[in-house]
């Protein structure tokens, strides 16, 4: 079974990327990389710098486009694939209101031909191995079942759901029902994406529906940097452990981000947002101290205090 780690904007660069497997092992099957999109006609820049594979070395990436029309999508995989990359993820779940209005992630479930003129295009790449994420829909919890027949008809290498609607974001709660649903009516292996914060919960994932092929995790491995390697090793590491690669994993961010960003407020804005998500594992009165902190100075004096 493979736990992919998802991709979050902001968060999921190529540094994090690295220095999560040197200090975390290779429980992490596959890294995917924020989508990446057309601007002006070409893929961004940024983040085409973001999959470049010397940026990415001794890591299995998967690079994610986001699309909204075959046009986009073509052009996006002759890009990424012009760089060597021989698996590429479609993003049909983003559930950002900024793409959604643009037709992209989940906005693209509410456009049945939009998505099977996409999913036919794939044909046209035999070279490349496709994968899927995608939502139940975006307002509509059927919605998948208009493209089902494309996507089983055609050659995927996986289908990741998040068993929510676009328009819900992240909240309310997931669909399990939905999810089963899916999982009797899609050929494809499929991998299962939510609201997953700790080992029990992949373990009822796993036990709820035997067949699947994976999960994939965002939030909860950036609250929870080890959990997959948790999982993989069947037992979770106290607190004083979780600390301990937490503090090493953090240093070598802040080395690799002092390299390369320009000036004291640009490293301590990156910085700060490495413990977003974090609370729960350095508490409450941390958090808001680091996140208070106007200097790096305070900032390092905030971070020391972690216990």
């Amino acid at each position: 079974m493979t736990i992919d780690f998802a991709p979050l904007q902001g968060y999921t660069d190529a540094v994090y990327r690295r220095c999560h497997k040197i200090v975390y092992g290779d429980a992490v099957t596959h890294y995917y990389s924020p989508f990446i999109r057309m601007e002006k006609g070409v893929a961004r820049e940024k983040d085409i710098r973001d999959i470049r594979p010397e940026n990415n070395r001794g890591i299995t990436l998967i690079p994610q486009i986001i699309a909204s029309d075959v046009e986009e999508f073509r052009r996006l995989v002759q890009t990424v694939s012009s760089y060597g990359y021989s698996n590429i993820d479609i993003n049909m779940g983003c559930p950002f209101p900024m793409q959604v209005k643009r037709g992209r992630g989940a906005g693209l479930l509410s456009n049945i031909g939009g998505v099977k003129e996409i999913l036919n295009e794939i044909k046209q790449f035999p070279e490349i191995y496709f994968s899927l994420k995608m939502r139940l829909g975006l307002d509509e919890c059927n919605q998948w079942i208009d493209v089902v027949d494309t996507i089983n008809n055609t050659p995927l290498r996986c289908v990741t759901l998040h068993p929510r609607l676009g328009v819900q974001q992240y909240k309310g709660k997931v669909n399990i029902d939905a999810f089963g649903n899916f999982c009797e009516n899609v050929k494809h292996r499929v991998i299962y994406n939510g609201d997953i914060t700790n080992v029990r919960d992949i373990k009822r994932i796993t036990e709820m529906f035997p067949d699947v092929s994976g999960v994939m995790i965002g939030r909860g491995l950036l609250s929870r940097p080890s959990l997959a390697t948790e999982f993989q090793r069947g037992k979770e590491y106290s607190k004083e452990e979780s600390l301990m690669l937490l503090n090493d994993f953090h240093n070598r961010l802040y080395d690799c981000y002092s390299q390369i960003l320009s000036g004291d407020a640009h490293l301590l804005m990156k910085m700060k947002t490495f413990w977003d998500y974090l609370e729960p594992a350095i508490g409450h009165k941390c958090r808001k101290s680091i996140q208070k902190a106007s200097s790096l100075a305070k900032y390092h004096l905030a971070v020391s205090a972690i216990q």
